[in-house]
This record gives structure tokens, sequence and C-alpha cells, in this order.
């Protein structure tokens, strides 16, 4: 059973490898054709940046790869040892948490490359190193008190019920559901400081499109996101009564009323389509599927490990392989996602009004030249890990005229290189 848990996770790295090789080679030969959507000049910078943040991503994912090998090989074991309380419970909690703080650990330099050296280089990061130091010991703290509830529930449960994977899942997937509920107010304490919308005129728009959706609202706020990072972003946060309307204030900087207004129509198609629901079954889905299987696994796995069958050894083994489960799941939720957001591109288009399939199509690609988003990938890459079409097609299913662009390069061969 071990020698196929190792299997299944090394072909996840093959599938994985491949998938990124293919789409830097995709990008590399599709940024030296006649550039799309962007300035000649940008084209090549959002290629460049993007193969950047994808060789990174390779690094990560065979850093990620002999970590598993080391925990399933001798790191559980060691860690268990490392732990002795006469709480069984207390102890269980110890070892879970102090397994997802030194993985957090060796995950640290990666995200501090990213948003200080390549960030920095593309003039996305708005940053400093003290206020990165200040939210990674923020996610740390909150990490640990929250992350120690969760897994302290887990571990009752599992030493109470038979069917206690069963139990579990309906614990975690209720965490999950609160968590989407304080998002906004988390975020709001701790990260960003967020205002209301001070554009009176603005406000009473984004009000009647609310109005037109049935969209109840705890407010309109804008976030102060400009100072960690200057990509343009909106979002709806929360649960029933505490939803949120969120605009950047890079948002508002870089679109117009009427773009900004189609943009906020499309997130209120998503919630007029059910598409949060949707989101969150469909992690229900996983998360069943993880907890059942996980609930069940053989006796003789954990003999060939060399670990005694306790919660605190099962709850390690599931977060182990989240990633190799959450990577099979993708590609299902991807097609359903990228169903979802060409619906609420078509309604937010008819919301901003007359002109509306016009104002999203423009703040679109505003999005792209801002975010220095590369408007093309691999058609693999969109499979495993796009949950929005590529820009390209939702302009196109904007009825916004492609036909002068060159598009030789989506149909080029494309060669494996780095």
């Amino acid at each position: 059973m071990l020698a196929t848990l190792v299997a299944i996770y090394t072909l996840y790295l093959i599938v994985s490898l491949y998938t990124s090789v293919m789409q830097i080679g995709f990008i590399n030969q599709a940024k030296r054709k006649a550039a799309l959507l962007l300035s000649p000049s940008e084209y090549l910078k959002a290629g460049n940046y993007a193969v950047e943040k994808e060789k990174l991503s390779i690094v990560n994912s065979f850093v990620d790869y002999l970590l598993f090998i080391a925990w399933i090989s001798f790191g559980i074991a060691y860690l268990e040892k490392s732990f002795f309380m006469e709480n069984e419970a207390m102890m269980g909690v110890a070892i879970v948490m102090g397994f997802v703080l030194i993985n957090a650990f060796i995950s640290l330099p990666f995200s501090y490359y990213e948003k200080f050296v390549l960030d920095e280089k593309y003039g996305f990061n708005k940053s400093s190193v003290k206020l990165f130091i200040k939210d990674t010991l923020i996610t740390f703290i909150m990490t640990i008190l929250s992350g120690s509830l969760v897994v302290w529930g887990i571990y009752e449960i599992m030493t109470s019920f038979e069917l206690w994977w069963l139990w579990s899942f309906a614990f975690l997937f209720g965490v999950v559901l609160l968590i989407n509920m304080l998002f906004p107010t988390v975020r709001a304490l701790f990260f960003d400081k967020v205002t209301p919308l001070e554009n009176e005129e603005l406000k009473e728009e984004i009000k009647i499109l609310m109005e037109k959706t049935g969209f109840v609202s705890s407010g309109v706020f804008v976030s102060d996101a400009s100072k960690r990072d200057a990509r343009l972003n909106a979002y709806f946060g929360g649960l029933g009564k505490s939803k949120r309307v969120i605009l950047f204030d890079t948002l508002i900087e870089k679109l117009t009323t009427r773009e900004l207004l189609a943009v906020l129509g499309h997130e209120l198609g998503h919630f007029a389509h059910g598409d949060i629901y949707k989101n969150i079954a469909m992690v229900g889905v996983m998360l069943f599927g993880m907890f059942a299987l996980f609930g069940n696994l053989p006796e003789s796995l954990y003999m060939e490990l060399g670990l005694s069958e306790s919660p605190h050894i099962v709850m390690i083994l599931l977060l182990l392989f989240m990633p190799v489960l959450g990577f099979i799941m993708m590609p299902i939720m991807g097609i359903v996602s990228r169903h979802n957001e060409y619906e609420a591109d078509k309604m937010g288009s008819e919301l901003a009004g007359a002109a509306g399939e016009i104002e999203l199509a423009n703040a679109l690609q505003k999005l792209v030249t801002e975010n220095k988003s590369f408007p093309l990938s691999h058609p693999l890459y969109i499979f495993f890990h796009y949950t929005h079409p590529p820009v390209l097609e939702r302009l196109k299913a904007l009825g916004v005229d492609l036909k002068d662009a060159d598009r030789s390069s989506l149909e080029a061969p494309c060669q494996a290189q780095l």
C-alpha cells in the first residue's frame, strides 16, 4: 500500500512537471510572435514573467516531493517521538501543528523570492520587508490558534465515533463555511485597511446593480491593497448578511466608472447564478472524498510506515496527500468554473447597460495590461490549472473582433523547453 501511495504522488509530480514544462515551452514560443492585447514590450515582459513564475513552481514542486519522501521515510516518526504529553489530545494537536508549521516555514523562502525578487523585478511588489514579516507573523499566529482548534475538534471526533471520517468531514465543511463568512472581516482586521467607499455617485450605481440581482450587502468598501501589490482586483466576500463588496484601490484608480461597474456586474453574475455555493459544494465533495479515503486506509500501511494508527498520524497523511487530491479534482472544478465565468461575463455585460459588452471587454484588457497577464497558455495547462477561460476566449465571447490578431502562436507546434 505504501508503494502505491508513493507511486501516486510520483505520478502527480511527473504530470505536474510535464504540464509546467509544456507551458514554458509554449510561452517561450508564443512571446516571440506578434503581440496580442499588449504592446510588444509589455507582451514580452508578460511572457517572461509567466515563464519565471512557472520555473519557480517547478523548483517548489521538487522541494515538496523531497519533503514528502522525507516525511514518510523518517520525518513523521521523528516528529511523533519529539512530543510527549500526558494529555493525548494535546499531544496529537502539537504533533499535527508541528507538521503544519514546519511545512509553512520551509515554504517561506519561496514566498519571499516571489514577492521581493520576481514581483519586484516586474513592478508588482509594493510591500516592504517589515510588512512581509508582520503579515507572516500574523498568519503564523492565526494558523496556530485556529489550526489547533480545528485539529483538536477532529481529534475528539476521531476518538468518539466509529464513523469518525464522516463526522470529521461534516465538522471541517462547517469550518469552511465559517471561514467564507468571516474572511472579509478577518482580512480587514489584520491585513488590509478597509474603508467605506466615499464616492457617492459610484456607490449609488453599485447599489442599483445589486438591487437588480437581489444582492444584499453589508456595505461597499475600498481596500488599500496598493500598499502590498500593484495588481487590480475586486471581490465579494462573506455569506449571508456578512457579504461585502471589496474594491481594491488599484482597481478604482485604473478603471473608468462604467468599466468598474461591468466588472462588478460580472461578480454579481456569480452571485445570481449561485456560483459561490456551487464552489463550496465542490470543495465539500473533495473533502468528502479525502476523508472517505483516509478514513478507511488499511492497517498494513501504518505497519509499513512503522507508525501507530493514531488520529494525528491519519491527519498528517491526509495533509500530505491533499495536494494530489486537489490536483486530481482541479480539472473537474476548472471546467465548471470556466463555464461559470462565461455566464458571469454575459450577465456583467447586460447589467452594465447598452455598451456593457464593450465596457467589460475594455476592463478585461486593462486587467491583462496592468496585471501583466500573458494572454496565451498551453491547452494542457489550461485543463489542469485555469479556473477562468483564457482572456482571448472571453473577449471573443463578448463579441470583440480578434480577426486582425496574429493567431499563429496558438497554432504553432509546442516544443518543451526551459
